[in-house]
């Protein structure tokens, strides 16, 4: 279960770094603003989901 975890970081990692540049680029392109809107609410809830899969494996797999 633990690779689970630790394989699924990095992938939600990935994930928030893409949404994060997807936004920045829309930004900068003058697209449209409920694009950018979205894109940064998808943004902070991966986050939460990273956070929530850190917490969860120093958790229950730490050492303790």
């Amino acid at each position: 279960m633990s690779d689970i975890i630790n394989t699924l970081i990095p992938i939600g990692l990935a994930a928030v770094v893409v949404v994060l540049l997807l936004g920045i680029w829309n930004m900068f392109r003058n697209g449209p603003a409920n694009r950018s809107q979205m894109l940064m609410r998808w943004r902070v809830g991966l986050q939460f989901v990273v956070i929530v899969l850190v917490m969860g494996g120093l958790y229950f797999f730490g050492n303790r």
